[in-house]
C-alpha cells in the first residue's frame, strides 16, 4: 500500500498529505507560487505531487495540470512550471493512507462535467468512503483511482448540477461525507476551502498583495511571502473570489465537540507553523516541560532524536535545568531510494541515517527525547548507538502517550497488534529497547499542550470523536 519511506521514519506514524491553493486577482500565473508552497509542505507527503491551474478569464473548462510520483523538486522543473498557465490553482503532496501508491492516485483530481471543470486536493480519510463509492458505482460512476478523494470530487460535481453555485455543492457534499478532510477546490472562477466539522486536518488562509492562498500549514504561506489571514474554522467553507471571502459555517460544531489531530502538534506539522492559534514549536517545548515535571530523572545531558524530538528535548532541559545538547548528526541525503541493508549485513538503516557525537555522550547519563514509539523497531537501535558511544545511562522520554489504537482519519498507524504498547507494559518496552528508564507524556497533558483546544486522542484511548468504522478502511479500494 505504501511508498518506501526513509529508513529512520519506518517506526514513525505515516505522514498525511498537504494541500495548497492560490488565486491571483490581477491575472498573473500562480504555478510557481503553488510550487514553492508545496515545497514547504513536502514533509506532509513524499510519494507524489501535482499542480492544476486555470485562467479565470480564459475558456471555462480548460485546466493545465501535471502530477507524478516523486518529490516536488523531482516532478517539477522550470520548463514544466512554465507550461502551467493560470491565475487560479490548487496543488497537493501525497502520502497514502488509503489507496495504492501510483501515479493514477496522485492529486489534484480533475473532474470534467457538464458545468465545467473542478480540481480537488484532499488531505484526510473518509470513514464512509466505501459505502459512498458503492452507491456511486451503482448509479453509473466509473472510477479512475482507488482513493477516497475521488468520491468527494464526484459528489461535488453531481451536487453542482442541482445547485446554484459550487460552494453550495461543497456544502451538500459535506452532508454526505464523514471523517477527516481539508479540501482545496478550484472551480473555473472560485477557490474554495473546506474543513471537516471536527477539524481533524488543518487549513488556513493567506494573502500577498492581490493573491489569496489556502494552505495546510502557515509555513507554506511564509515560503511564498504571504501574510497569515486566519485559520479556516472546523466545519467552515470559505469561497474566495475577487468580491471577497464568503463564509459558510452551517457545518460548524461547538468547540467541545471538535477533534483536531494532536499529532499535528507532536510530530506532523513543521515547528515554524501555527495551527488554530497554537505555535507548533511552543507546543513541543511545553510537552518537554511536562515530561520534566512528570517523569524527572537525574542526568547530565538532554538530547533529542532529530528532528521532531529536538523541541521537546529543549523544553525538558529548560524545565529541569539539565543542559541541552546535540548528540546526533543526521544524514540529510538519505532519500526515498535508499537501499536498506540486508538483515545479514552489519549495516544498520538507523546508523546510516544518524551518527552519534561520541564526545557529547561519553561517560554521561543521557535523557533521550523522541516524539513516539510505534513498533519499537528503531528505538532500540538508537539507545544502543548511545551506549556504544560511551553513554553510562540512557533514559528515554516520549512526548506523546503510548500508541494503543489504529487511526482511521489519515494517519498511517499500523494494525493494533503491531503497536508495541498494545501488548507490552512500559517496563517491558523499556527492557525491549534497552533503556535504563522509559517515560511517556501523560494523557491529561495533551489538552494543556494546545491551550484547551478540542483534540482527537483516539490513537491513545480508542475514544474517537466519531464512531470508528466497523471494517478497517485504511487499505486500498481495489477489488
Amino acid at each position: 500500500m505504501n511508498y518506501d519511506r526513509t529508513p529512520f521514519e519506518t517506526d514513525k506514524p505515516g505522514e498525511e498529505c498537504g494541500v495548497f491553493g492560490a488565486y491571483d486577482f490581477d491575472g498573473h500565473d500562480i504555478s510557481s507560487s503553488i510550487y514553492y508552497g508545496l515545497f514547504a509542505l513536502q514533509h506532509r507527503g513524499q510519494e507524489s505531487c501535482g499542480i492544476a491551474v486555470s485562467d479565470t478569464e480564459g475558456p471555462k473548462g480548460k485546466v493545465d495540470y501535471y502530477k507524478d510520483m516523486g518529490l516536488v523538486n523531482e516532478v517539477f522543473d522550470e520548463e514544466r512550471l512554465n507550461r502551467l498557465h493560470g491565475n487560479i490553482g490548487v496543488g497537493h503532496v501525497r502520502y497514502s493512507t488509503a489507496g495504492a501508491s501510483n501515479r493514477e492516485n496522485a492529486q489534484p483530481l480533475i473532474i470534467h462535467y457538464i458545468k465545467g471543470t473542478l480540481a480537488v486536493a484532499h488531505n484526510g480519510n473518509l470513514t464512509n468512503a466505501v459505502d459512498l463509492r458503492e452507491k456511486l458505482k451503482y448509479s453509473g460512476a466509473i472510477f479512475q483511482t482507488t482513493i477516497d478523494s475521488e468520491t468527494i470530487a464526484y459528489y461535488i460535481a453531481r451536487e453542482r448540477v442541482q445547485t446554484k453555485n459550487v460552494q453550495e455543492a461543497v456544502s451538500r457534499t459535506m452532508d454526505k461525507i464523514e471523517g477527516a478532510y481539508a479540501l482545496a477546490v478550484m472551480s473555473p472562477r472560485k477557490l474554495i476551502g473546506a474543513r471537516d466539522p471536527y477539524g481533524f486536518k488543518p487549513l488556513c488562509i493567506g494573502k500577498r498583495d492581490n493573491t489569496y492562498f489556502l494552505s495546510s500549514e502557515t509555513c507554506a504561506l511564509d515560503a511564498v511571502g504571504a501574510e497569515f489571514v486566519r485559520d479556516v474554522e472546523p466545519g467552515e467553507i470559505v469561497t474566495i473570489t475577487p468580491n471577497g471571502i464568503l463564509s459558510d459555517k452551517s457545518h460548524c460544531l461547538p468547540a467541545e465537540k471538535q477533534g483536531r489531530c494532536i499529532f499535528e502538534y507532536i510530530y506532523f506539522a513543521r515547528p515554524d507553523s501555527r495551527i488554530d492559534g497554537i505555535n507548533v514549536y511552543s507546543a513541543r517545548l511545553l510537552a518537554g516541560r511536562f515530561l520534566a515535571k512528570d517523569s524527572s530523572v537525574d542526568a547530565d545531558i538532554v538530547v533529542g532524536v532529530p528532528e521532531s524530538g529536538n523541541a521537546a528535548a529543549q523544553g525538558y532541559a529548560m524545565e529541569s535545568g539539565i543542559p541541552y545538547g546535540t548528540a546526533f548528526v543526521k544524514n540529510n541525503y538519505v532519500g526515498r531510494t535508499f537501499i536498506k541493508p540486508k538483515q545479514s549485513s552489519r549495516e544498520s538503516s538507523v546508523r546510516v541515517k544518524l551518527n552519534v557525537l561520541r564526545e557529547v555522550v561519553k561517560d554521561k547519563r543521557v535523557i533521550l527525547i523522541d516524539d513516539s514509539i510505534v513498533r519499537g523497531t528503531t528505538s532500540d537501535q538508537i539507545v544502543n548507538m548511545l551506549k556504544d558511544a560511551g553513554a553510562k545511562e540512557v533514559h528515554m522520554r516520549i512526548s506523546s502517550p503510548p500508541f494503543l489504537w489504529p487511526c482511521y482519519f489519515g494517519i498511517d498507524v499500523p494494525e493494533r497488534h503491531q503497536l508495541i504498547a498494545y501488548n507490552h507494559t512500559v517496563d517491558e518496552i523499556c527492557k525491549e529497547i534497552g533503556a535504563d528508564t522509559l517515560g511517556y507524556l501523560r494523557l491529561e497533558r495533551l489538552p494543556e499542550m494546545v491551550n484547551g483546544l478540542g483534540i482527537c486522542t483516539g490513537c491513545f484511548t480508542g475514544n474517537y470523536p466519531i464512531p470508528a468504522p466497523k471494517d478497517d478502511i485504511r487499505g486500498e479500494y481495489e477489488a
